[in-house]
């Protein structure tokens, strides 16, 4: 009894050991409703493929979709209508493209028409590395899994007719195209075209694939949907207006809506595979990425590879305390955090190169791709240097070597092709702000050439368009109902001002100089009778019939990018305390900022007031305010449910700051090392550094409590000294390593 007994306490003890493992924590069905624009399907960290359940597919009156107008995503939580699995996906993003290469399991007689073969949808798993449900309509159980580069299926069939369905006529893309051949009776290559992201007609970029059936005895086939002929030619045609089969003809075929079938006669229970392999280079580089990644591998290897994968990547941050829920938000969003950007190079280290039609190698180190800067220089990229710097490093590398391929830098780049998407100059914040973290090895010399390149060119300027006002003026004007004029140059202010900083590292004190004074035009737009930023014409004066509310719920607005001025006002990160002197010194500038609060003017999914609770910290005395605003922000716009987050997560860049939100510390201005702090919501956090690039092992942040209600500060010690202020630097943190904090329930 005493051997069973013990045997008992090991099992229950690994058990509990292994529920707290960081992966058994994530939800990926958190972010998949209410425009967060995730998806629960299988991908490892920074995967090229992601093997996605697509249910956005628009069908008349088809009751389980709400998406027949705008969606971004291949999948949302409260859709039960299903056409398949996708295998090129975005998490988080604004605009849609990719969901393409769709695979889909069917039962019975063979139906192409996307608009039948759909199924609802129930029991839906998910965890990292794996998604499994069941497609109802065809007692079908479906498992997916995926590598890197390739994604793996399992479908459990019913006895009887079944078909397998690869469908390239429909996906989230603006574009269209697509051409196949059959290599074998269970083996399919060819290329998509995607891209038009944003509605940049020029992002354009094809996916090449091979997808193998691991099964014989299969019929196969073609399909095309058939343009309606003209005249009586319709009528004398069978397949004019409709899909066509080809079972005879097994050459190429090329076309919109075309895709193949396989058929075959399944048994009670019997299990079959699909392997795709993704290449943005060459069919023969998807066949080589698909081989060296799947070969002799079990699906539950692969399975067991990916949950792993993540499992590693998430111990980098270690959280006690809590409560389940609050893990679970947190280690979802670190998952988030690292979907994009991705992975590039195929096995044998060939990319595609940026705007060119070159196809170039990189060796020992990552090319990565999908580059939403606008987003994530606030947030995703200083977190990447603090938790993954490796990473961050290789990120800036790739952002370099597209410099250097096309003579700018990103701005928001998917696949080796720029969409031009939002505002500002991004690229300049992340590479100052990753150098200033001391993360320096890359090559800094061409990366400052092509920093000046953005700030100095004048005609043609591929970044700053209209960059001669601006260099004369320091701000751009108003010229037309509903331009970007201030959120355009608030973004610029940010980038020049990392200029500025990097250009006095390079001992360039004549940019440095420029640069800043630039930075700080903010104040050209600033209207004191209204103490907010107002857009300003061509000849200095202010726009007549400003309305600083106009904005709301994205509707058109002059001057501001999808948002109010209200949500712009406070976007001067680099010179708070010079904003707070415009509006009339501190009591003015608390009393402006928290009725951005009071009256729900503050927009939590909206990038340039994400920083909003946290500027509290810059006025003495009311510090208290950021604690509040911060835990409120948390429990107010995050879930650990499929409406969980606030909006889109951008690439993660929502994710981000819950991260830091909960951990106490924030980067308010990305280039300025000093992080501000407020109260965190675990007991305990322990970051794992890089000790290669940090020569340090670790940092904890602690927090001692008597109840949830307690959030207010009471008390700083860093290494167990008494520290009285609300910011520390980088250098500071990583080389102290220890912050703890003594918190209370109210703010006296």
């Amino acid at each position: 009894m005493k051997n069973i007994a013990f045997l008992s306490l090991i099992m229950f003890l690994s058990t509990s050991v292994f529920s707290q493992e960081p992966a058994t924590l994530v939800n990926p069905f958190i972010g998949t409703t209410n425009y967060g624009a995730t998806y629960p399907g299988a991908v490892v960290p920074h995967g090229m493929v992601s093997v996605v359940p697509f249910n956005v597919t628009p069908h008349k009156g088809n009751e389980y979709s709400n998406t027949n107008s705008w969606c971004s995503n291949p999948y949302v939580y409260n859709n039960k209508w299903m056409t398949g699995f996708t295998h090129v996906n975005l998490s988080g993003v604004g605009c849609p493209d990719l969901g393409s290469i769709i695979v889909m399991p069917t039962t019975g007689e063979l139906n192409v028409d996307v608009n039948e073969y759909g199924t609802t949808i129930s029991n839906e798993k998910a965890i990292p590395g794996c998604y499994s449900t069941k497609l109802d309509r065809y007692n079908i159980k479906a498992e997916v899994t995926a590598t890197t580069r390739s994604g793996l299926s399992r479908f459990t069939f019913p006895e009887g007719k079944a078909n397998i369905l690869l469908d390239l006529g429909h996906g989230l893309t603006n574009e269209s195209g697509a051409h196949i051949k059959r290599v074998s009776e269970n083996e399919i290559e060819g290329y998509k075209l995607l891209g038009t992201f944003c509605y940049n007609s020029h992002a354009v970029m094809p996916v090449y694939f091979v997808v193998r059936i691991k099964r014989d005895n299969m019929e196969s086939g073609y399909w095309k949907f058939q343009n309606k002929l003209p005249g009586a030619r319709h009528n004398w045609s069978s397949t004019s207006d409709t899909y066509k089969l080809y079972t005879k003809y097994n050459k190429e075929l090329s076309g919109e809506k075309i895709g193949t079938y396989f058929s075959f006669d399944a048994h009670e229970g019997e299990q079959v595979e699909v392997q795709v392999g993704v290449s943005y280079v060459s069919i023969d580089n998807a066949r080589e990425n698909l081989d060296a990644e799947q070969t002799n591998l079990s699906f539950e290897q692969i399975k067991q590879n990916a949950f792993d994968y993540w499992n590693t990547e998430l111990k980098v941050v270690e959280v006690e305390g809590g409560t389940k829920d609050d893990k679970v938000m947190f280690y979802t969003a670190l998952y988030h955090l690292l979907l994009h950007p991705n992975i590039l190079q195929d096995v044998n280290g060939q990319y595609p190169a940026m705007e060119s039609n070159a196809i170039l190698n990189v060796d020992n180190e990552e090319r990565y791709t999908v580059f939403s800067l606008w987003d994530t220089y606030r947030t995703v990229h200083p977190l990447m240097s603090l938790l993954y710097p490796d990473k961050q490093l290789n990120m800036v590398r790739s952002m370099v070597d597209m410099y250097k391929e096309s003579g700018w830098l990103p701005k928001w780049e998917i696949y080796g092709r720029e969409s031009h998407v939002m505002e500002g100059d991004p690229a300049l914040v992340v590479i100052a702000d990753t150098y200033r973290r001391g993360l320096t090895d890359f090559d800094v010399e061409t990366a400052y050439e092509a920093m000046l390149k953005h700030a100095n060119t004048i005609e043609d300027n591929f970044i700053r368009h209209d960059n001669e006002f601006y260099l004369k003026e320091h701000y751009i004007p108003f010229v037309k109902d509903y331009d970007n004029s201030v959120s355009q140059a608030l973004e610029l202010y940010v980038a020049d001002y990392n200029l500025s900083l990097m250009a006095g590292a390079m001992g360039d004190k004549a940019t440095q100089k420029k640069a800043y004074q630039r930075s700080l035009g903010y104040r050209k737009y600033f209207d004191k009778d209204y103490n907010l930023l107002r857009p300003v014409t061509e000849d200095g004066k202010y726009m007549e019939g400003f309305d600083p509310v106009q904005g709301e719920n994205f509707q058109p607005v002059h001057g501001f990018h999808e948002g109010t001025s209200w949500q712009y006002s406070f976007a001067v990160p680099h010179d708070v305390k010079g904003l707070m002197r415009q509006m009339g010194g501190k009591n003015k500038f608390v009393q402006q900022l928290n009725k951005c609060f009071k009256d729900s003017l503050f927009d939590m999914s909206n990038e340039p007031d994400m920083a909003y609770p946290f500027l509290f910290n810059y006025a003495s005395g009311s510090e208290w305010r950021t604690q509040k605003q911060v835990h409120d922000c948390i429990r107010r716009y995050y879930k650990n449910s499929p409406d969980g987050l606030p909006g889109n997560d951008d690439t993660g860049t929502l994710s981000a700051w819950l991260i830091y939100s909960m951990m106490g510390i924030y980067p308010v201005c990305p280039g300025d090392m000093n992080y501000t702090l407020s109260s965190p919501v675990f007991d305990k956090i322990t970051i794992h550094l890089n000790k290669d690039i940090y020569n340090k092992e670790q940092i904890v942040i602690e927090a001692q409590r008597r109840s949830a209600d307690d959030i207010y500060i009471k008390e700083i010690k860093i290494n167990d000294r008494p520290y009285n202020r609300y910011f520390i630097s980088h250098k500071d943190l990583i080389e102290n390593g220890n912050v703890k904090f003594k918190l209370g329930s109210s703010p006296k």
